[in-house]
């Protein structure tokens, strides 16, 4: 370690070392250290029996912007991977998001017109005119059949609460596809890196220095002035030590386990949405890559309950917690040399190529006063 870096990254992921490898390209001496004994935050991928593993759950490439597809390119060969999750219902089988396959299987019907009708029937019997929760907002939307089978059950086990005691806003972008598509994302540019997303972070860490294992608030109290500039893509509450109080997320714990068959589940991802299997879903990893091993690997999801310490995956983005957020983000616009960056140093959730692009910006923006 030098005495004397340009910048401090703090967080190895994919926000952090995208950051890293623009500013080592414009010169700059960058230092990355990470909580983790590994690169790569939530989209580190291992081997393991040949097969590629997504360790903190699956992480599917999806974007509209050209920019940001050649930008990963450079550093991967992906594959054709579309995702196209299922869900398990007591044994029954139906595709997600909601399409006319869904739809066909549910209620024996074939055409769009059939469809619709069908679900503005069921919903309007209800007579729902102004959603109250989630609960009154889904089934304002499709009906109680697709509700009762597909939302209810898996959104409750996700949040840890009743659908009544959740806001409406959660659900009302709820995907309705009056076509034969189980395409899950609609981007033109789809994908997943053939062997994984490490591959891909340890080419962007290239010429920065790479400490593992190392907590920040300790790093600084004995590095109080080892960089010029700081970019910290940690959670920003806990930057300022919770004075306002703790942010809220959402939090998993998975389980992984190598059976002795070929083929489990005949699907990367199957979410179970049944309220009394534990589980939100489970992973069958070798699809991601069209594998033939003579072994699988699985990793079952479960919703873990959050508390301050734990980890932290998807922020609770409510009135309360945004208003909280807003709170630290002031006292973070007046913070100088250090830029809050990510899924966690900006509370909000963001698909890969949103946090590429976020540090693509904060990288230019960094040039410029260059």
């Amino acid at each position: 370690m030098k005495d004397f870096y340009d910048y401090l990254i703090v967080g190895a992921g994919l926000y952090g070392a995208v950051f890293a490898y623009q500013m080592t390209q414009a010169g700059k001496r960058c230092l990355v250290i990470d909580k983790r004994q590994h690169i790569g935050g939530n989209v580190y991928c291992r081997e393991q029996s040949g097969i590629t593993v997504h360790q903190y759950g699956a992480h599917i490439f999806h974007t509209d912007d050209r920019k940001i597809w050649e930008f990963v390119n450079q550093f991967a060969a992906f594959n054709q991977y579309v995702h196209a999750p299922i869900a398990n219902y007591h044994g029954e089988v139906y595709n997600l998001p909601f399409n006319m396959n869904t739809f066909s299987k549910l209620w024996g019907i074939s055409s769009p017109e059939e469809a619709w009708h069908k679900i503005q029937e069921q919903a309007q019997s209800l007579g729902i005119v102004s959603p109250r929760n989630l609960e009154e907002q889904a089934l304002s939307m499709v009906g109680p059949d697709v509700y009762e089978k597909l939302i209810k059950g898996y959104t409750e086990k996700q949040w840890g609460r009743s659908c009544k005691d959740l806001p409406s806003f959660i659900i009302q972008r709820l995907p309705l596809r009056f076509m034969y598509d189980n395409r899950y994302f609609n981007d033109r540019y789809q994908g997943i890196p053939v062997g994984g997303y490490t591959g891909i972070i340890r080419q962007l860490l290239e010429g920065s220095e790479v400490l593992l294992g190392v907590n920040y608030f300790d790093f600084r109290r004995e590095h109080p002035k080892i960089a010029s500039c700081t970019l910290f893509t940690g959670p920003i509450d806990a930057y300022y030590d919770y004075c306002f109080g703790s942010l809220a997320y959402r939090s998993l714990r998975f389980e992984t386990c190598e059976l002795p068959v070929k083929n489990f589940q005949g699907s990367a991802v199957v979410n179970y949405t049944a309220p009394e299997i534990s589980y939100t879903r489970i992973i069958e990893h070798k699809h991601f890559e069209f594998g033939q091993q003579p072994t699988t690997i699985l990793t079952y999801e479960y919703p873990e309950v959050w508390y301050a310490g734990a980890e932290p995956y998807y922020p609770v983005n409510d009135e309360e917690n945004t208003r909280l957020y807003r709170r630290y983000a002031e006292l973070a616009s007046h913070e100088p040399n250090v830029i809050f960056g990510g899924r966690l140093g900006e509370y909000r959730y963001y698909d890969m190529d949103d946090v590429i692009a976020a540090a693509l910006k904060s990288a230019e923006n960094q040039r410029s006063v260059f």
